[in-house]
């Protein structure tokens, strides 16, 4: 098996850390909403150096008194790959055997187009795109 170490001072024009490549998505801390729901609003990109978190935040909330339901409120995130979609699919796979419903709200276009293409907005509650221009009803 190969395996690559670096001292320290050799190589100085390599760095110590890999570079950022994008935003990335920030830390998510879950809020509760007036309805008892929970809501997870991550930002920023939704990938593979990422999606692990989204699918921890989700367990984490059914890991102690359960919700009746989960919000993933995805208006801030700019990019989905699919192992950020497979993510989505584990936290909805997880919540429903936990016997907690979750759904996406106000999904970016760009998240909204993903599920679309991918037939996976029905198993999300069929959100409708996040426009930013659009004036937010106080029905939701």
């Amino acid at each position: 098996m190969w395996t690559w170490s670096r001292s320290p001072g050799t190589h100085s024009h390599l760095p110590d850390y890999a570079p950022s490549l994008g935003p990335v998505m920030r830390p998510m801390t879950p809020s509760i909403l007036a309805d008892g729901a929970v809501e997870i609003a991550p930002a920023g990109e939704i990938d593979i150096d990422s999606a692990y978190g989204i699918r921890e935040t989700v367990a984490g909330q059914l890991a102690g008194i359960r919700p009746g339901r989960i919000e993933l409120n995805l208006q801030h995130v700019t990019f989905i790959d699919s192992v950020g979609i497979g993510a989505l699919v584990s936290a909805a796979q997880l919540a429903r055997v936990s016997g907690v419903d979750l759904v996406i709200t106000r999904p970016s276009r760009f998240v909204h187009r993903q599920l679309w293409v991918t037939g996976l907005l029905g198993l999300f509650g069929s959100p409708e795109p996040w426009d930013a221009d659009m004036p937010v009803s106080s029905g939701i």
